[in-house]
């Protein structure tokens, strides 16, 4: 497969992502719709992973690798090289948005625990008596409703969008990294091939 086909599908698939966890991440603002105070707000989700990390440090790159695919073929040298220059500040984007995420699920949200002050009361657990894997201790938190189930889910989906973008981004270095060395589609160079030495046996029929 030609590398610019193959970038031009990763640029593509970015985008959807890169979307997706903008708007995770904005919801996490909004837990279960309701608008809190900035100091209610989960302390993780200020770091931006969604929105800058998986966001936008990814849709940068995905330009250009849409224009360094251009029409299926790698032979701008210029643009795949750059590609790969970019396809790395996603990947550190993608990772940044995983490893938060990460952190966002294991340490829990910040809640009222029932008398008005609002505190992480997941902090302190050992990864054996962490809340995710025991349900009954989500009644602790009281306000906002169902925060924890919402935390799990939007941390959740945006752990998976970045692992799959660094993953992307990854595979667009070395498909970036072929096409800077290759030059040109080796299909296309086949098919000229091809043509040429047919065109030369028609030429020599020609002549006999």
């Amino acid at each position: 497969m030609c590398t610019g086909k193959c970038s031009k599908c990763i640029g593509i698939t970015l985008f959807p992502l890169a979307a997706c966890a903008i708007v995770s991440n904005i919801l996490l603002y909004f837990p279960n719709g309701q608008v809190l105070q900035l100091s209610e707000i989960t302390d993780l989700v200020w770091f931006f992973h969604g929105i800058l990390g998986a966001g936008i440090l990814v849709i940068l790159p995905a330009f250009m690798m849409l224009g360094a695919g251009g029409a299926g073929c790698c032979a701008n040298r210029c643009g795949m090289l750059l590609s790969v220059v970019l396809a790395v500040l996603g990947f550190a984007g993608g990772a940044y948005c995983a490893v938060i995420s990460s952190l966002g699920l294991i340490g829990g949200p910040l809640c009222d625990t029932g008398d008005g002050e609002y505190l992480y009361p997941f902090r302190n657990d050992t990864l054996e008596d962490n809340y995710l894997f025991n349900q009954t201790t989500w009644s602790i938190c009281k306000e906002p409703e169902n925060i924890i189930l919402w935390n799990i889910v939007l941390f959740s989906i945006l752990l998976a969008i970045g692992v799959i973008e660094a993953i992307l981004c990854f595979i667009q270095v070395i498909n970036g990294l072929t096409g800077f060395i290759c030059g040109t589609c080796m299909r296309k160079r086949k098919s000229g091939i091809t043509r040429s030495s047919d065109i030369a046996k028609q030429r020599s029929s020609v002549m006999y």
